[in-house]
């Protein structure tokens, strides 16, 4: 079996214990959230030390814009995607969003925002709402797919979440298992589109803690048919499955950490986050020892192929990207 480990750590630098845990070859990723970041200087400084420890570790941070934004002090505010969709300009400032977003996550010493949300706004998930572009699946696409071409001009890969599609399943699968009744054809009609069409331009898709019964009884990022036949299948997508966080209520329908991460390897994840729970960060660890897993295929390309210097701001793309979301009001 392939597959590896995400997991985070409690502070701004690394423990010992933190150290001993990056060395262990099945660990491949490391996610940070607001508490490990104070201000870019730190960032970067933090980033060194963790490659020091381990090089080849694939850095990440939720850096949606709008309020799923971890890096703040120091940082671009950057909008909410939904703000987006409202300028006549759209497509362009979706262009440069996605490009400041991604120099100065690259600028920090990371690799990687899981970026973009590709969920259809239908009014009804608070937990998606602004996050999305649109309720519009065209225009969504269009946009999302915008934002994806500044991301990868920048050098940073994209990873399209939440497959297929957290847009009408009421519950917050932090907190609780969301469900969505509709039937396959529906949602192939809508919310499987964004994947669909921007397929071969993501690098990295995140699968739902959604059920859709009417598909399958398990949770989609713990689901063979929807990896494996849909995705993999279907939508002919070759590129990395990272699950969505393994210690959210919406996974707790499988068992313990072990038992979750061997249930979304096993249903066609390459890597598993387990985030906010180091106890069961080290129970899926020792999970993957025993399962003998082996590095997921793929993950270089989810490395960073640009590396901004600190200076980034100087430099007239990042003026001109800066300006023109100024004056579309979209930034302070």
């Amino acid at each position: 079996m392939h597959g590896s480990l995400m997991l985070d750590i409690a502070g701004t630098w690394l423990t010992a214990e933190d150290r001993q845990l990056l060395r262990q070859p099945q660990v491949a990723g490391l996610i940070l959230f607001s508490r490990n970041i104070e201000d870019p200087r730190q960032v970067r400084e933090l980033s060194a030390a963790i490659r020091a420890v381990r090089p080849d570790l694939l850095l990440a941070v939720d850096q949606e814009g709008g309020r799923v934004q971890r890096l703040r002090q120091g940082f671009v505010r950057l909008p909410a995607m939904r703000a987006l969709a409202e300028n006549a300009n759209a497509e362009h400032l979706a262009v440069q969003c996605g490009w400041v977003m991604a120099i100065e996550v690259l600028a920090a010493g990371l690799d990687l925002s899981f970026a973009p949300v590709l969920d259809l706004d239908h009014q009804r998930s608070a937990v998606v709402g602004s996050r999305a572009f649109e309720g519009d699946v065209h225009r969504a696409t269009l946009l999302a797919g915008a934002f994806v071409r500044g991301m990868n001009a920048a050098g940073m890969a994209a990873c399209g979440k939440h497959f297929p599609g957290h847009g009408w399943a009421e519950a917050d699968s932090h907190v609780a298992i969301p469900v969505d009744e509709r039937s396959l054809d529906e949602i192939r009609a809508n919310d499987l589109l964004p994947f669909r069409q921007l397929s071969q331009q993501l690098a990295a898709v995140m699968p739902a803690h959604v059920i859709y019964p009417q598909v399958d009884a398990s949770p989609a990022g713990f689901s063979r048919r929807w990896l494996q036949e849909i995705l993999r299948g279907e939508l002919g997508f070759d590129g990395v499955i990272f699950s969505d966080d393994l210690s959210m209520a919406g996974a707790h329908v499988v068992g313990d950490a072990a038992c979750r991460i061997e249930a979304a390897l096993s249903a066609g994840c390459d890597m598993g986050l387990v985030c906010n729970d180091r106890a069961a960060a080290e129970l899926a660890l020792v999970a993957l020892q025993r399962l003998n897993v082996q590095p997921p295929k793929g993950l270089a390309r989810m490395r960073r192929q640009a590396f901004p210097g600190v200076e980034y701001r100087q430099d007239p793309r990042w003026l001109a990207a800066v300006g023109s979301l100024r004056e579309a009001q979209l930034i302070d």
